[in-house]
C-alpha cells in the first residue's frame, strides 16, 4: 500500500522523542528515538488507522498532498 498522507515530524522536547502527526487521519500519530523510526512507525499506525476505520465501516479520506499548516 502506497502511502502518501502529509507527515508533519518535529522534535518534543517533553516526551524526548520525534513526534509525526497525520493531520488528514484525525487522531492518527506516532514517534521514535530517532528521525527514521518516527516515519517507520507513521507507517504502521496509518496501515492500521486505514484497517480499523474500514472494519468500522468509516470513509477514508483520500490524501491532498501538501496542506498549508505551516
Amino acid at each position: 500500500m502506497k502511502l502518501r498522507y502529509e507527515l508533519i515530524l518535529y522534535w518534543s522536547e517533553i516526551d524526548q522523542a520525534f513526534i509525526v502527526e497525520v493531520p488528514e487521519l484525525p487522531g492518527c500519530a506516532a514517534d521514535g528515538e530517532t528521525y527514521q523510526e518516527a516515519v517507520q512507525n507513521a507507517e504502521v499506525v496509518i496501515q492500521e488507522w486505514i484497517q480499523t476505520a474500514q472494519a468500522l465501516g468509516r470513509s477514508i479520506p483520500e490524501p491532498k498532498g501538501r496542506l498549508m499548516f505551516a
